[in-house]
């Protein structure tokens, strides 16, 4: 249950503060000179930036991780008593407490009053090599080929990719500086790959509405449009989150002007023909920002064939970007990553499928 008439503090904020007000002094206190880090990263709208008072219901509040050596874990069991005997059961309003995991709701967790019993925080304590193994299912540091690159879940990169960092006697963050972004190779890969998307559709919102198909229309128009989305990402060289955070995050890019309004008419618009118009409006403008970040690819506005139905012939910026693509990835289909096949997370957002996956895109490019 939300707790009512508290000043929202976004979480990242929150978060900081806790750690350094409450648990630092702890830590020092009992555990004076343990080589540790510390910090706020994985799943969490928070860590993204994007909370607001509706995400505080369920695994929100004054929460970390802590990350040990492995020598150092058997202090676990103890580190995580002195918190609980000296931690405040409030902070910044917010509680401190957090309810037992559930285990018929993948193991939420609700911040409440511990009603005079010990507090119980929502920390984990672990070594960051365990913890990246399950996050990613990777071992940290390994060396990666293309497959590897393509089989991680987008979503799961970007978290990591935000970590905020309290503390960092570990040197954690420099290691975790090689999953920043995409390497130049699989970025181009995935650039070419949704202009391939965008091309194979680029005409069917119009054709769908010269049949009367308005609510097909839309859909391909909202298809189009989130992989035009995908691609200003990729050009900022940020990944993209799953779904529901996805327009949140291409709001806060540096935007050509009326790239956003034509996106929005495409999907929402009444009129057909204007949808149709704006829809090729926003592929132009999203060229423009693809250009500036990598190279020029001249498109142009025409008709499709004898019909009358605008398109920019997407496929010749999937064939320019693709052409300098050598080895695996040049024998790769145009098909991009399994995290980019929206609401398919039980595949993608799953770290014990990921090395299936990674072999499955190894044997389509050694075909």
């Amino acid at each position: 249950m939300k707790e009512q008439n508290i000043p929202f503090l976004p979480g990242r904020e929150l978060c900081r503060a806790f750690f350094k007000e409450e648990v630092l002094p702890i830590l020092n206190q009992y555990f004076p000179g343990l080589p540790c880090s510390a910090g706020l990263l994985g799943y969490g709208s928070d860590v993204l930036g994007y909370d607001d008072e509706t995400s505080t219901d369920h695994m929100w509040g004054p929460r970390f991780y802590l990350f040990l050596r492995e020598e150092d874990l058997g202090l676990s069991e103890e580190i995580f008593l002195r918190l609980s005997e000296n931690l405040p059961a409030r902070f910044r309003g917010r509680w401190v407490h957090f309810s037992p995991p559930d285990p018929m709701d993948h193991g939420v967790r609700h911040a409440c009053d511990p009603e005079g019993g010990p507090v119980q925080p929502l920390c984990w304590i672990q070594t960051f090599e365990a913890f990246f193994q399950s996050y990613l299912g990777i071992e940290l540091g390994a060396e990666m080929d293309f497959a590897d690159w393509l089989s991680f879940s987008e979503h799961r990169l970007l978290a990591l990719s935000k970590a905020d960092w309290y503390l960092d006697q570990l040197g954690l963050a420099p290691r975790l500086a090689p999953y920043a972004a995409y390497p130049d190779e699989i970025r181009r890969w995935l650039l070419a790959s949704q202009w391939s998307l965008v091309a194979e559709e680029q005409a069917f919102a119009g054709r769908c509405a010269m049949t009367g198909d308005q609510l097909g229309s839309r859909l391909v128009a909202g298809r189009i449009v989130s992989r035009l989305m995908r691609i200003c990402l990729l050009c900022a060289r940020q990944y993209a989150p799953y779904s529901k955070w996805l327009g949140t995050a291409f709001g806060r890019l540096s935007l050509p002007e009326g790239l956003a309004a034509a996106m929005e008419e495409a999907v929402a618009g009444e009129d057909p023909d204007r949808r149709a118009e704006q829809l090729a409006t926003a592929q132009m403008l999203t060229a423009e920002v693809q250009n500036r970040a990598m190279f020029g690819v001249e498109l142009r506005r025409d008709l499709y064939f004898s019909r009358p139905i605008p398109v920019v012939w997407a496929d010749r910026m999937a064939e320019a970007l693709a052409r300098p693509l050598t080895g695996s990835l040049a024998r790769l289909p145009l098909m991009g990553s399994m995290s980019q096949l929206e609401n398919l997370t039980a595949l993608w957002d799953n770290p014990a499928q990921r090395t299936a996956m990674a072999e499955f895109y190894r044997r389509l490019a050694a075909k």
